[in-house]
Formats: C-alpha cells, structure tokens, sequence
C-alpha cells in the first residue's frame, strides 16, 4: 500500500532582496496579500492536502514566521471578550498546535536542493511535499491536493507544471517530456534554466512538489549545478537515470509569482476583487485608475 504524503518542506530562508527594504527586518514570507501572508496562503493549501507535519527550512532574521505560527492567549481572550467571533475564528487558523510545526536553519544559500537536503532527517523513508510560498496557486482546489489525488494512482516523484511562453524558459526549470497524458505527462528529462533555444519544451516547474525519500539521498551525494548552487531539478532528474517514475502534472489553478514586485502587486489586486466586501470599492477606483492613466506619484 502506497504511503500517504503528510509531511511538507516549506525552504523560507531566502532574504528576499528584491523587496527591500520592506525585508530587512520583516520575512518575505510575512508579507501579505489583502490580510493574509503568504506563508498562511502555503499553509493552507498543505493542510487542504492533508499534510499534518510542517517542516521550516529557515535563516536567521526569521523568528517572525515562528512567532506567526505562535498561539496569542491575549489576543484571543481580548477578541473573546468584543465578541468578535469572526476576527477570533481566524485568528485560531494561525495556530499550530505543539509538535506539528519544526524549524530547521539553513546556514549556507546553497540552493533549493540542499534547503530540502537540511530537512532530511525530519522526513525519514517517507515520501514528502515541498512548497515554495512565493508561488501562490489560486483555484477551486488547491494545487497540492490535486497532485496529491494524482500521486496516489502514479506513485513515483510528481512536480506542479504549466506553459511558459518559450522566451521565459530560461528563467524555469523545463520538463523533457516522454508521453503527453493531459493533466499528467511522463518526464524523461528535467534542464534547470535552459538557453532558450535548447530548451526541451515550454512546460515549467513551478513551486510544487512530491518527492521519493530517494530524492534526498541523491542530494546526499549532490554537487552543484545552474548558478553555483544545489538543483533539486538536477536530483529529480536523477530518478529518472535510475528509471524511476517521474511525472509533470498540469494544475487547474492561476499561479502568481510573489517573489516578483510585478506578481505580488498582480496578486495583491487579484484576491481583493475576490473579496465581496472589497471588490466594488477597488474595482471602481482601478476603472478611475486605467481610464485616466494615472498612478500615484
């Protein structure tokens, strides 16, 4: 019987520089959409998947992500006696309950694959997900959860995958592809930001994942590739050196780019107007915005 997957990497220890100086001393993570940041966005999809270990590769500057994930006595019995059961009821998902949550430090910016490697001890012979918070995924089912109904009739490593225009592969990794299934395709071969010419196919990696235990021993034996740094594309594509199963798998969903300033701002807009009691308001003023092409100075 195939193993369930209920442990999931999140690697938060990038400095995010591309949003300072906002990042100098709050996590990139923090940072929010509407009023939800984006570790709570990654959060919520895991537990929609049924993840029910929760496993932080962190850095130092970071503490705020544990105080997030921290119970708020106070606050709650101060919520509790206003009466606000909304604000309260929220609130309550931002906990963790002890034990769910572990932190693991990253003390070198090696790369994706050695974030995942630090974590290896933590996952045992299981099989695991990893999420990348600056990819928010929204749609009707959370991306995770639909790789994983997928990952139970395939097995093998499975990665979240969509169309790239073929000027942007060289910022991906980019599937080589074995057979076109439709949502699933099988994978014969993985390239981390490929020249655009060479590119195998148009169909990126986004941040996603279901991997083997075997991934993390591959990476025990990993040496650097794309930048210098540690690919965990290089040692997925090893799987399929040692003929094992590897698939893409394309999600139904809009995926933002939030380690982006352009993709954040996208995103920001994108979940307010799915807000009913903000979107006549900020629809009304984005209309005002483009029809007399003005932007705050």
């Amino acid at each position: 019987m195939r193993k369930k997957v209920t442990k999931a990497i999140f690697p938060v220890a990038g400095m995010g520089t591309r949003f300072l100086p906002a990042t100098k001393v709050v996590p990139k993570e923090i940072l929010t959409l509407v009023d939800r940041p984006l570790i709570q966005y990654a959060i919520d999809e895991a537990r929609e998947a049924g993840i029910t270990e929760f496993i932080f590769v962190t850095a130092k500057g970071k503490s705020a992500l544990e105080d997030y994930f921290d119970h708020s006595p106070l606050l709650e019995q101060e919520l509790r006696k206003k009466g606000k059961d909304e604000l309260l009821a929220t609130l309550k998902t931002t906990n963790m309950d002890s034990g769910a949550i572990a932190y693991i430090r990253q003390h070198k910016a090696l790369g994706l694959g050695h974030a995942v490697w630090c974590a290896r001890r933590l996952i045992a012979n299981e099989p695991f997900a990893v999420i990348l918070p600056d990819d928010v995924i929204a749609g009707e089912q959370g991306c995770l959860k639909q790789m994983v109904e997928a990952y139970e009739e395939t097995g093998g490593s499975m990665v979240a995958a969509m169309e790239v225009a073929p000027e942007q592969a060289s910022s991906y990794g980019i599937l080589d592809i074995q057979e076109d299934m439709g949502s699933l395709v099988s994978v014969k071969g993985m390239v981390e930001k490929p020249p655009v010419e060479s590119a195998p196919s148009n169909l990126a990696v986004i941040g996603r994942y279901i991997l083997t235990p075997d991934v993390l021993r591959t990476l025990n034996k990993q040496k650097s590739g794309a930048g210098g740094e540690i690919q965990l594309t290089d040692a997925i594509a090893q799987e399929i050196v040692q003929e094992r199963n590897v698939f893409g798998y394309r999600f139904r969903g809009q995926r933002f780019d939030c380690g982006s300033k352009a993709g954040y701002l996208q995103a920001t807009v994108s979940f307010a107007l799915a807000r009913a009691e903000l979107r006549d308001e900020l629809s009304a003023y984005l209309k005002e915005m483009v029809a007399s092409e003005k932007a705050a100075q």
